[in-house]
């Protein structure tokens, strides 16, 4: 239900700019959603180590919120 709000927050947004403009910023948000995934990876990655490590549970959850995460960078992909 909150991924569903907020591709239609998305479309809402786009709606604002020319259809030949909407792709572009389709991709460049998809690059700083990817680029700022990576920040945060680099600055805590043994963090993330040792959650997988620790609580077997939480490889469910982070596998959980990375399928989230690439079905909205598809999602922005994909939009017309």
């Amino acid at each position: 239900m909150f991924l569903s709000d907020i591709q239609k927050l998305y479309l809402e947004f786009l709606k604002n700019f020319p259809p030949s403009v909407q792709p572009v910023i389709s991709i460049g948000l998809a690059v700083l959603i990817i680029y700022s995934i990576i920040k945060v990876i680099q600055k805590d990655w043994i963090f993330l180590i040792a959650l997988v490590i620790l609580l077997p549970g939480s490889k469910t959850i982070l596998e959980s919120v990375w399928q989230g995460v690439v079905v909205f960078i598809k999602f922005l992909l994909n939009t017309k």
